[in-house]
């Protein structure tokens, strides 16, 4: 069993899943594990940024282990327990950027996953897609909630409906992934995209993302005034007085998230 961790001096997360004879998928340990990393983001204020992808070359996530989770008997009290195993994409709380690589097939729970990300790139071989139906079950933790979110209407329920996968090109057409990129740049435009969020303010970068995620439950009016109260907030920090000095001594700034 594996999901790899590891931080880099840039304040860049790079999580592993590393299961690649099952395609990564996520048995019961696998999720409590990833459930961990995704806490140690969320809580480490040495974590600027996140990346996640998936061991080898054929499989990002293939999302959980049916062997393992499809018709497995779980005691009704366990529906109640909503705070328990938190996923990034259950809906754990990380305002810190997640950039997802997307190695291969992204599948099921892997393309749930992914739509809890915020930067995606993938490789010209990457396929995406929600056969949960085809199973007998449905595309939960919030693959029927954030497809029709991030997707055209008809388009999600496509993916939702029929089961059937969407390829890279199309993906990117879409609006799915940002980019798509040879296999050997994967890793390297994830970073790029990493480093270059990781430079910027970590209280502002971090209460962008908030604003934009919460702006899809809120009226504009209800948006517009969060935004202006946490745009006060900002005004008091040390980065906003750094942010200033930095840009009038023509310099890089030296951002500490106070």
């Amino acid at each position: 069993m594996s999901i790899d961790f590891a931080l880099d001096a840039d304040g860049i997360a790079l999580i592993t899943i590393n299961r690649p004879e099952r395609r990564n998928a996520l048995d019961a340990e696998h999720y409590a594990a990833i459930s961990e990393a995704w806490i140690r983001v969320r809580d480490d204020p040495e974590v600027r940024a996140a990346i996640i992808t998936g061991a080898g070359d054929k499989a990002f996530c293939a999302g959980a282990d049916i062997k393992s989770y499809i018709g497995r008997k779980v005691e009704p009290s366990e529906l109640w327990l909503t705070q328990k195993g938190q996923l990034l994409n259950r809906g754990l709380e990380v305002w810190k950027p997640i950039i997802a690589a997307v190695n291969g097939q992204c599948i099921g729970g892997g393309t749930t996953l992914l739509l809890a990300t915020d930067l995606r790139v993938a490789v010209p071989t990457a396929t995406f897609g929600v056969a949960e139906v085809k199973r007998g079950v449905i595309a939960a933790n919030g693959g029927t909630q954030r497809l029709a979110q991030q997707l055209p209407h008809c388009i999600a329920m496509d993916m939702l409906l029929t089961g059937d996968a969407m390829d890279a090109a199309t993906a990117e057409r879409w609006g799915l992934v940002n980019k798509v990129v040879p296999h050997g740049e994967l890793m390297d435009t994830a970073y790029d995209y990493a480093r270059r969020v990781a430079a910027n303010a970590p209280l502002a970068v971090q209460a962008a993302k908030e604003l934009a995620v919460r702006s899809r439950d809120m009226d504009l009016a209800s948006g517009l005034r969060m935004e202006q109260m946490v745009s006060r907030i900002l005004q008091q920090t040390e980065d906003v007085q750094e942010g200033r000095a930095a840009f009038a001594e023509k310099r890089k700034p030296n951002f500490r998230g106070r």
